[in-house]
């Protein structure tokens, strides 16, 4: 095992030295050394290699870049710095879904018809010349760069702290518009929310309270863990979650079975589906604000984490005040059913 350490390290070495000295012949066989030893390389090993292998992105060539995100994002998973190894990823990600556009664009223009997969299926040798290789390439790298950015996003750090990802949801937004297709799991691990404040507002009573989330995937989960809050503590009637669905929305693996308490309603009287993003709810002056009415019908899910790699948190803090809460109740439309 020592053995295999070393040479682990060593395939690093020999992967920086040849990507930094544009050795493609030597780059390729480092690179199949780094990825044979990678399963078998200890989590120390990982989180040495994580920031070495980030800092090399800008210069590896765009077939194996996505890979070596990826790398970089079980690096992460397994205790390497994410704020040391996120700036990078993002950065290539940011480039794959602009060039992707520019591949979809291209692709549409060509007459091409429906895109192709991105394990190529539906590709022809001579796309690569008339949409161009890095555009192909990056069509093709999309699913990589998404799985890495998620692990990079599953850390809070890196949600509170890091700037400079702030162009990704726009280039990501462009081609799922060009592709029709969602890119759902990064479009909702970019929207996730840190310590935003909640209003709830329970519409048979009046009473409103304030909360906070953190690390929130979907509105199934913050259902569950929203139900907790308050119809655990006695403050609204329904039925409350069991302590391990509560459990699995928060840090516990796995999912259990629930049954929904309320419909969520935003303050112009629509429903805000489960299905949806805490980012979804629409911010009344300055707070997000969501209006609890009696579920319509009975609803079950298996409750749990959306990213099984992100901690869940919803606060309590306090009841709002009658009157405060009163003068929101106004401004909220009736429900559209």
């Amino acid at each position: 095992m020592i053995f295999g350490r070393v040479r682990f390290r060593a395939a690093v070495g020999n992967f920086e030295a040849a990507v930094r000295a544009q050795d493609a012949d030597a780059a390729e066989r480092a690179f199949a050394r780094l990825t044979h030893g990678f399963g078998k390389a200890a989590d120390a090993e990982l989180q040495a290699a994580g920031p070495r292998l980030s800092a090399l992105l800008g210069e590896v060539p765009p077939g194996p870049r996505a890979a070596v995100a990826v790398m970089t994002g079980a690096c992460v998973e397994r205790g390497a710095d994410p704020l040391a190894c996120a700036p990078a990823v993002f950065a290539s990600a940011l480039d794959a879904f602009e060039q992707a556009a520019v591949f979809c664009d291209r692709w549409a223009a060509a007459g091409r018809g429906e895109l192709p997969g991105h394990e190529g299926e539906g590709l022809e040798e001579a796309d690569f010349e008339r949409i161009g290789f890095e555009p192909v390439m990056a069509w093709q790298a999309l699913p990589q760069f998404e799985m890495a950015c998620v692990a990079m996003l599953n850390s809070p750090r890196v949600r509170r702290e890091l700037p400079g990802r702030e162009e990704l949801p726009a280039a990501v937004a462009r081609v799922a518009e060009l592709s029709g297709e969602p890119f759902k799991c990064l479009a909702y691990a970019l929207a996730v929310l840190d310590d935003e404040p909640v209003v709830a507002l329970n519409r048979a009573t009046g009473a409103g309270f304030a909360l906070r989330v953190s690390g929130i995937g979907d509105n199934f989960q913050l259902h569950t863990l929203l139900a907790d809050a308050l119809i655990g503590r006695g403050l609204v009637e329904g039925e409350a979650p069991s302590a391990e669905a509560v459990a699995c929305c928060r840090d516990r693996a796995g999912m259990v079975p629930t049954t929904g308490s309320f419909d969520f309603v935003g303050v112009d009287g629509e429903l805000i589906w489960n299905e949806g993003r805490p980012a979804d709810i629409p911010v009344v002056d300055g707070v997000r604000l969501v209006v609890l009415d009696p579920p319509t019908y009975r609803r079950n899910w298996p409750a749990g984490r959306f990213f099984p790699g992100m901690t869940g948190e919803l606060v309590y803090d306090h009841a709002l005040a009658p009157e405060e809460s009163a003068a929101l109740l106004a401004r909220v439309a009736e429900p559209v059913r």
